[in-house]
């Protein structure tokens, strides 16, 4: 057993799959195939199967698995502490959802791109409470929180900033250019929401549907993109975060509704609590928090 090997592990496993692993760590499929069968040799189990055409890991995958992720964290740190003037290298996983990444992750993408070439950062689309049991689990090396939550058992979370939630209609909508709309008149509207698991949706469903009357009925659509068209069609409201509507707010093809939400939203970047960061993983915090923490302030 060696740190190729369990990186090759560690990157299948975060991945579900040989070929984006092998993808992601430049190496040929049959490379990482062989990696993981001597892996597999040297331990005398079995760490992963196939299941309707997906890898998912066998129960003794699960079980190396943090222990791989607190390996390689070592290794990191080991090589940073041996060669201190290193630029960081290598390839970061990182948790995050649909909103972070299309409208937040740009300008820090494009500055880790330039500053840090070596430096690869894989961003894995992934609900919060997935987000948190992968960090837990050492699969993710930092993941995206949007949570009214900011202490999570197990990982240490960095609170970014809080996220203006707002109620979009269409221009024609009955209640747009209301001076004030009260929950009782949300609760008549079909919602377009997210997912389930999604935090603002969860927040917003709880707070319609307090038990006074029938459930107000919730639209499940795929994408942020595809809520801000089917209520641009006129097919319902949604409560996104305001980042996502900008330019929709600005156009006029969308138009925000005088309803304050009572509850408040913290965008979060959180990793495994008691792991010792990495040189890349200490980069990757610190201009995060200093690019985000920014933009909310502005904002």
């Amino acid at each position: 057993m060696d740190i190729r090997q369990l990186r090759t592990f560690h990157r299948v496993a975060a991945l579900g799959s040989f070929t984006r692993a092998a993808a992601e760590l430049n190496y040929a499929q049959s490379s990482v195939t062989a990696q993981i069968k001597s892996l597999e040799v040297s331990l005398g189990s079995e760490l992963f199967e196939r299941v309707a055409g997906k890898v998912k890991l066998t129960p003794a995958g699960t079980r190396l698995l943090p222990y791989a992720g607190q390996m390689l964290s070592l290794a990191d740190e080991a090589r940073g502490v041996a060669s201190p003037d290193a630029q960081p290298e290598g390839v970061l996983t990182i948790g995050t959802m649909e909103s972070i990444t299309s409208y937040r992750m740009p300008t820090v993408l494009e500055y880790f791109h330039h500053r840090y070439p070596r430096l690869q950062i894989a961003l894995r689309p992934s609900l919060c409470a997935e987000t948190l049991h992968s960090l837990r689990q050492g699969v993710f090396d930092a993941g995206f929180l949007m949570e009214a939550e900011t202490q999570h058992s197990g990982v240490h979370s960095e609170v970014l900033g809080v996220e203006p939630l707002v109620i979009v209609a269409a221009p024609g909508h009955r209640l747009a250019g209301e001076s004030k709309v009260d929950t009782d008149e949300l609760r008549t509207e079909s919602v377009l929401a997210p997912e389930a698991g999604c935090a603002y949706r969860e927040l917003l469903e709880a707070e319609l549907n307090d038990g006074s009357g029938e459930p107000v009925p919730f639209l499940e659509f795929g994408n942020i993109e595809a809520i801000k068209r089917g209520v641009g069609a006129g097919l319902g409201v949604s409560m996104l975060p305001r980042m996502t509507v900008t330019d929709e707010l600005a156009a006029g093809t969308l138009v925000p509704l005088a309803w304050e939400p009572p509850f408040e939203l913290y965008t979060q970047l959180a990793w495994r609590k008691g792991s010792q960061l990495s040189r890349e993983r200490q980069v990757f915090v610190e201009q995060v928090i200093t690019f985000l923490s920014q933009e909310y302030q502005d904002s």
